[in-house]
């Protein structure tokens, strides 16, 4: 069980360092910062690649039958979703202050 809530906890710090990298990201791109801003986002995405990695191993225990469900599973699952989901939202943010940069908002 020690291992499991290891894993848990592997995956909502994972997901934190993420979701702290991506607002980051934002923030450098609103600031003009561009390259800064994709050194972030490089960061997020090796973040979530941990956490999702750690799900799937956790995701295959489930399959075999030796996960117990918990509170604490289900907010890691929480926690990775709704930074993915903002991940993929920051990343169009992103783009449109790319897109006004370039095109002088026209």
């Amino acid at each position: 069980m020690p291992e499991i809530e290891t894993a848990i906890f592997t995956i909502i710090t994972s997901a934190g360092e993420a979701r702290a990298s991506l607002y980051q990201a934002l923030d450098k791109a609103r600031a003009g910062e561009m390259a800064e801003s994709e050194q972030c986002m490089i960061r997020a995405d090796t973040q979530l690649k941990k956490a999702h990695d750690m799900q799937t191993e956790l995701i295959t225990r489930d399959l075999n039958g030796s996960l117990p469900m918990s509170l604490l599973l289900v907010h890691a699952q929480d926690q990775l979703m709704t930074t993915m989901s903002e991940q993929s939202l920051i990343e169009h943010m992103i783009g449109l202050i790319r897109d006004i940069g370039i095109n002088g908002g026209k």
